[in-house]
C-alpha cells in the first residue's frame, strides 16, 4: 500500500502479508494438507497453526510487551495488559480446506482504558486471494488498499441485500431455531441474503457497501473484532441484537449501514424469542 500508515498498522499489515504467503503457497497445495478434526465442520489445518505461527512471531517481535488472544493458542501474556492483539489466522478454514478462495487474516488491536474496560484501536481483514485488505483506525476512517469505504446508502429493505452465517452440525438446536426463524422472516421481503463462509468478510463487506447488513449468533471475538472497527469507521452500526453494546460476551451480532441496522436488530431480536418460547 502506497498510503503512509501509523505504526501499528504497519505492523499489521507486515505480518498479515508474511502469513499470507504462507497460506497461498498452502491453498495451491490444499490437497496436501494434513488435516485433524476439532469439531463437525471446524477443522485445524497445518496451514491454520503455521499461520498463526508466523503472525505471532512477527506481532511479538515488533511489539514485545503486548498481550494476545488467538483462535488456537488463547490467551497469552499480562493480564493486566495495556494493548492486546486478536488474532483470527485463517477465517474460513472450511472455505480453505475446500478449495474455495474465500478466507481471510483478521489482527485487531484493543486498548485497555482507564476504567478497566477495552477499545478497539486498529483492525485489518486481509483476503490473499483476492489481495483485498480491509483495515481502520479508530477515528481515521476505514479503507480498502488505499481507497475509502462507506457502507451502503440503500433504506429499504425489498434493495437489501444480507449476509449471515448459516448454522452446522455443532451449533446448538436453539441458535438453529432462530437462525430459521430469522430467515424465514426475512427471505420474503430483502433482495437476498447470502453465505459466504467467513465472518470478518461478511463484516468487511458490509463497510465495503457490498452488503447492506450481516447478522450472526455465537461468534468468537477473534472473528469479529477487526470487522466490528472497520464497520463503524466506514460509517455503519455493529452491535448485539439487542441494539446497545459491544458482541464481546454473546458474540450474538448485527452489522448493518444505519438505515438497515434496527430493522435487521428487529428482527432477529425477533427470532431469537421466538426459540426461546418454542425452547
Amino acid at each position: 500500500m502506497a498510503q503512509r500508515l501509523s505504526p501499528h498498522m504497519t505492523i499489521m499489515a507486515n505480518a498479515a502479508q508474511k502469513a499470507a504467503r504462507r497460506l497461498l503457497r498452502d491453498f495451491a497445495e490444499v490437497e496436501q494438507l494434513q488435516v485433524s478434526i476439532k469439531g463437525p465442520s471446524d477443522f485445524v489445518s497445518q496451514a491454520d497453526m503455521r499461520a498463526e505461527q508466523i503472525l505471532y512471531e512477527e506481532l511479538d517481535r515488533a511489539r514485545p510487551g503486548y498481550a494476545f488472544l488467538m483462535e488456537e493458542r488463547g490467551g497469552s501474556g499480562s493480564e493486566n495488559w495495556a494493548w492486546r492483539w486478536v488474532v483470527d489466522p485463517l477465517d474460513g478454514t472450511t472455505n480453505f480446506l475446500h478449495g474455495i478462495p474465500h478466507w481471510a487474516i483478521s489482527i485487531a488491536l484493543e486498548k485497555r482504558l482507564p476504567d478497566g474496560g477495552s477499545e478497539l484501536a486498529a483492525g485489518l481483514v486481509y483476503a490473499p486471494a483476492a489481495d483485498e485488505m480491509f483495515w481502520a483506525e479508530k477515528g481515521g476512517g476505514a479503507f480498502l488498499n488505499e481507497h475509502r469505504l462507506r457502507v451502503s446508502a440503500r433504506r429499504d429493505l425489498k434493495d437489501a441485500v444480507f449476509a449471515t452465517g448459516i448454522p452446522f452440525a455443532a451449533v446448538t438446536p436453539g441458535r438453529r431455531l432462530a437462525f430459521a426463524r430469522t430467515l424465514g422472516t426475512l427471505m420474503p421481503i430483502v433482495a437476498g441474503v447470502r453465505r459466504f463462509g467467513s465472518a470478518a468478510l461478511d463484516l468487511a463487506w458490509v463497510a465495503a457497501g457490498r452488503y447492506d447488513g450481516y447478522w450472526e449468533l455465537g461468534l468468537n471475538r477473534w472473528d469479529i473484532a477487526a470487522g466490528l472497527l472497520i464497520v463503524r469507521e466506514a460509517g455503519g452500526y455493529a452491535t448485539e441484537p439487542q441494539g446497545g453494546g459491544d458482541p464481546r460476551g454473546s458474540g450474538d451480532l448485527v452489522a448493518a449501514n444505519p438505515h438497515m441496522h434496527e430493522k435487521l436488530c428487529e428482527i432477529v431480536r425477533d427470532g431469537m424469542e421466538a426459540a426461546r418460547t418454542i425452547a
